[in-house]
């Protein structure tokens, strides 16, 4: 593989921004289809791809959606476009046949609920920013969140216990002149050792 250029760096990391206000601008479906298709490629252990996402779009889930967030963040979610629930499917090992044939990977899950939860929450967050990326990649701004009653977003989308939520993520054409100013970030002394 080639490095990317800085135009790409740019638009998926350093120039990339969480955004909060959202242009009254439609996401094509055909356009939340090209973000899994790509996101799907993503490695997760033992290829497990956990991950599961419910883009709401109607008014209607976006109203029952918005009751499970906490208050500041409920017009940003009102007002996107979409907004994903990215999720995890609970018995995600069932597919391991199919999607890790080489081995009897779901034997490795069997029967372990402790591992099932950790491997899922942790490969669906590894999806989730692919997720991210994707988005990214495809001209949309992305507003991730962590602020809402987890509680209530399973009981209103995955009332049948087999998915579970991870995180939001809002969806759209951001508002640039809207942004917070960056925050900082660590340095690469303060975050990193190479040993």
């Amino acid at each position: 593989m080639k490095p990317i250029d800085q135009v790409a760096i740019a638009q998926l990391f350093t120039e990339a921004r969480t955004h909060n206000v959202w242009q009254d601008r439609q996401v094509d479906d055909a356009v939340l289809h090209q973000i899994y298709d790509a996101m799907k490629f993503g490695p997760t252990a033992a290829n497990g791809s956990p991950a599961r996402i419910v883009f709401v779009k109607s008014a209607a889930e976006k109203a029952r959606l918005v009751e499970c967030v906490s208050a500041g963040n409920v017009e940003k979610t009102r007002s996107a476009p979409v907004t994903a629930i990215v999720a995890f499917d609970n018995a995600f090992h069932d597919q391991l046949p199919k999607l890790f044939p080489h081995a009897d990977a779901r034997s490795w899950y069997a029967g372990q609920p402790e591992k099932i939860a950790r491997d899922a929450l942790m490969n669906s967050s590894l999806q989730g920013g692919y997720f991210i990326l994707a988005a990214r990649a495809l001209g949309l701004d992305c507003g991730p969140m962590a602020g809402f009653d987890a509680g209530k977003v399973n009981a209103a989308f995955f009332a049948d216990g087999k998915w579970s939520v991870n995180f939001l993520v809002n969806l759209g054409y951001g508002e640039a002149d809207k942004l917070f100013p960056r925050s900082p970030r660590l340095s690469f002394d303060e975050a990193c050792r190479i040993v």
